[in-house]
């Protein structure tokens, strides 16, 4: 295709990917109670040959050639991306202070107990043509299966704890301090899994080690440098769009660090947002990034995702087992520990269930993941599908599960207001991107 025919398609891909997304996704409001992001999620699997491609190959084909992959590729990265940075913008320290006791317990039996399970079957998944690349050993891949079923989607989290009105309470603190430490955890694995894979130990250390120099930079003398940005949003009253090109480059050049040296760009977007300063420039940018980013830039993500998802190729007996024993497991596992953790460290047993339910949830970050994984060759395209398979199963029933346990009984004594509406305005928490997954 020329690049004048890329362009055309490009664009008609475009229309189509929103029409879809918003249309899946006010279904998932409507009917199942879910945020928009969430019918996001589905949205780009119906798009993928699993359904569109299965139902109408020729069209499907036609509309999103495989020439095509690489710009949406690009749109895709951006938009994960910026939408880290927007997460980290409404990062929030004091959680992580207020019950780190608590959080850190939850945190590391909701990490330990998927690793466990991780360890058990990935000798049973490397003996299975087409899961991982035959050049993956076997402690890349339990580290990969580890991180992959072990995270939390923390933005996803401060959606739902704002919308069930947990806001401020002890459960969603502690709730989002937990799953902040459990997804550091897992990033830094995942960074160390990426870095190795192929590369070699020089580059494992330069990866992890360029990694922490940059984190450390970032977090001392970079906050103080980035202050000033704070300060003159405060002197001209607002971000106009000198300050907001300033911004923009930052983010560039960290997304670029992270790229350049064997990590990835959503590290370096991530952190910059975290050490940005607050007040009126973090909720200038956010106003003005927002929009564009969560409506058309987070659906090519999904869209690029659900092209690589290919339900179909779990088509025989031993991999239908495999998918139902990774979904049973992640959700096992990770429930459950963090239930028993929360119940040793002095919580009441609805809380407890509170917190596991909440902390079950995988969404966007368990998508970036796996598209990374792909993305390197670690996986292959059938356990990439059942790992999408099990992100949407873990993401649908986060907010159903923690009704049934906790919210509603919670509802009944007084404890707890009315649900909040899922749509306008931005959470407070630790995050405030107003659709998060």
């Amino acid at each position: 295709m020329t690049a004048a025919e890329m362009s055309v398609i490009f664009f008609l891909q475009l229309a189509v990917i929103l029409a879809v997304c918003r249309i899946v996704g006010w279904a998932a409001k409507r009917w199942l109670g879910q945020p928009q992001v969430v019918g996001e999620m589905i949205a780009g699997v119906i798009l993928g040959p699993s359904l569109f491609g299965l139902l109408a190959p020729e069209i499907q084909g036609m509309l999103f050639p495989a020439e095509s992959r690489d710009i949406l590729y690009v749109g895709a990265q951006l938009g994960v991306g910026l939408y880290m940075f927007l997460v980290g913008l409404g990062f929030r320290t004091d959680h992580f202070l207020s019950q780190a006791k608590s959080a850190a317990a939850v945190s590391f039996a909701g990490t330990a107990a998927p690793f466990l399970l991780a360890v058990l079957i990935t000798p049973w998944l490397l003996n299975t043509p087409g899961l991982f690349s035959d050049r993956a050993t076997l402690a890349q891949a339990m580290l990969f299966m580890g991180a992959a079923i072990s995270i939390t989607a923390f933005p996803m989290l401060a959606r739902i704890i704002h919308e069930r009105g947990l806001s401020g309470t002890p459960l969603g603190t502690l709730s989002l301090s937990a799953g902040a430490i459990g997804d550091a955890g897992a990033w830094i694995i995942l960074a160390i899994v990426l870095a190795s894979f192929g590369a070699g130990a020089g580059m494992a250390i330069t990866a992890v080690g360029g990694a922490a120099l940059f984190m450390v930079f970032m977090t001392t003398i970079g906050r103080r440098l980035l202050a000033r940005l704070g300060d003159r949003a405060e002197r001209e009253g607002g971000v106009g769009p000198g300050l907001m090109a300033v911004t923009l480059m930052l983010f560039a050049l960290s997304a670029f660090a992270m790229d350049a040296i064997g990590i990835h760009a959503v590290f370096g977007g991530f952190l910059l947002g975290a050490v940005m300063p607050r007040g009126l420039f973090a909720e200038q940018v956010r106003k003005q990034l927002e929009p564009f980013t969560v409506v058309v830039l987070l659906p090519l993500f999904f869209t690029y995702s659900g092209l690589n998802t290919q339900l179909t190729a779990v088509d025989s007996w031993p991999l239908l087992v495999i998918a139902l024993v990774v979904l049973a497991g992640s959700v096992l596992t990770k429930f459950g520990a963090c239930w028993a953790a929360a119940r040793l460290t002095g919580q009441d047993n609805a809380t407890a269930l509170g917190i596991g339910a909440l902390m079950n949830a995988r969404g966007l970050m368990e998508l970036i993941i796996i598209n990374i994984g792909l993305q390197r060759g670690l996986i292959g395209p059938a356990l990439f599908s059942i790992l999408v398979l099990m992100a949407i199963v873990t993401t649908l029933m986060a907010s159903p599960l923690f009704e049934r346990v906790y919210g509603r009984k919670a509802r009944a004594r007084g404890e707890l207001g009315d649900l909040a509406d899922p749509e306008p305005g931005a959470p407070p928490g630790a995050a405030s991107v107003r659709e998060t997954s």
